[in-house]
């Protein structure tokens, strides 16, 4: 027998589900913005778990989508020189404005152990902003959209994977730029697999 039904909770419409949806209320006036991530030290899965959860649990920030995970070979240096990154993009909504998105990306790098030794060298983790709206902004500390993005597959590949029709600013349609730079070295990883927070 079932049991009777709670006359207090009554089912929320579709439409009305769609609406709160769209205007996320939990962000006002929030703007889209796309972040890179990458770790070819430690456990590489598990830190980029990491990464999501600890931007997802920043106020003012709610992932989107998270995209499936790709190895990479090491950029600007011997690829027999450090080893293979695994990379993905997570897609956002924020409030925060670029300058304070950036300090967090940073803080999430140092809680994971991040040394900036050198240039191109291994890290634990790798954070980056590649987009913030449609800003474009050549400021040394904050160049938006990232100044190298168009040529890096590793960025450009899980990229299209969450947002075929997504576009550079400045550049163009994200599916054409990697058309352009290929794939080669960039390796989906159909085993492994990264979780939107719940």
């Amino acid at each position: 027998m079932r049991p009777p039904a709670d006359p207090t909770v009554q089912p929320v419409p579709a439409s009305v589900v769609e609406k709160v949806d769209a205007a996320d209320t939990t962000l006002h006036n929030p703007q889209w913005a796309v972040l890179s991530l990458g770790s070819n030290l430690g456990n590489r899965l598990e830190t980029l778990q990491g990464a999501v959860d600890a931007l997802e649990d920043t106020p003012g920030v709610r992932i989107k989508a998270v995209s499936p995970v790709y190895e990479t070979e090491p950029w600007g240096v011997d690829p027999a020189s450090q080893p293979s990154y695994f990379n993905a993009v997570v897609v956002l909504k924020t409030t925060l404005p670029p300058s304070s998105l950036l300090e967090r990306a940073h803080a999430v790098e140092e809680a994971f152990d991040r040394v900036r030794a050198e240039r191109w060298g291994a890290r634990t983790l790798d954070v980056d902003i590649v987009t913030y709206a449609d800003v474009v902004d050549d400021d040394p500390k904050l160049t938006l959209p990232h100044p190298r993005a168009h040529e890096r597959a590793f960025v450009l590949a899980p990229w299209y994977d969450v947002d075929p029709d997504a576009k550079l600013p400045g550049r163009g349609a994200v599916a054409e730029l990697l058309g352009e730079v290929g794939r080669e070295g960039v390796v989906p990883r159909a085993d492994l697999e990264l979780h939107l927070p719940a």
